[in-house]
Order: structure tokens, then sequence, then C-alpha cells
């Protein structure tokens, strides 16, 4: 399993959004809300992908993504806009779809 750098995700969430996170698991980060998730590239530790909710008001969106986008590069991160995703409740588990 690939060691993952939370702590640097936390603070670019914090500061661009004030978001907390809610959950990690394994490659995936869900703010607060879940507007968003913040999924890490397995090839490049510094290169971030953003999923955002299938709900989320598009204004909403581009602003998030640019907030993201400039707190990413004061820690030369990059950040990619992946697309969408849903979630829904399968029992006891969460299913994500990515979109």
């Amino acid at each position: 399993m690939a060691y993952y750098d939370l702590e640097k995700v936390r603070g670019i969430v914090k500061e661009s959004t004030g978001l907390n996170i809610m959950y990690a698991y394994d490659d995936l980060v869900f703010p607060e809300h879940a507007a968003f998730i913040i999924q890490y590239d397995k090839e490049d530790e510094n290169h971030l992908h953003c999923y955002f909710h299938m709900d989320c008001i598009p204004e909403e969106k581009d602003k998030i993504f640019s907030d993201l986008t400039q707190s990413c590069f004061k820690t030369m991160t990059t950040i990619q806009n992946s697309g969408k995703f849903e979630m829904a409740q399968k029992g006891g588990e969460v299913e994500i779809k990515f979109i």
C-alpha cells in the first residue's frame, strides 16, 4: 500500500474551502459535505485528482476548483478536474461511482 500525504491534502482543502477532512480511505479523501472528493495520483505524489458530486452547482464547482488550484500551487502540487461522482448507500457500505 502506498503512502499518501494526508496532511498536505488536509492543508490544501482547509485553506481553499475552510472544510475539514471527514474521511480518508486508501487513495481517496472526503472533505465535509461531500461536494467533492480528492484522489491521489498513483504515479505522481505531487498531483491530485478532484471529482465533484454530480449535484454540485456549476458556479460553486468552478469557485471551489479555482481555490483548490491556488492552494495546490503554494505546495507545488497540481490538481486536475477529473469528472463527477455519485454515492449511494448499499446496506452498511457506501458505493462510489465515478462518471
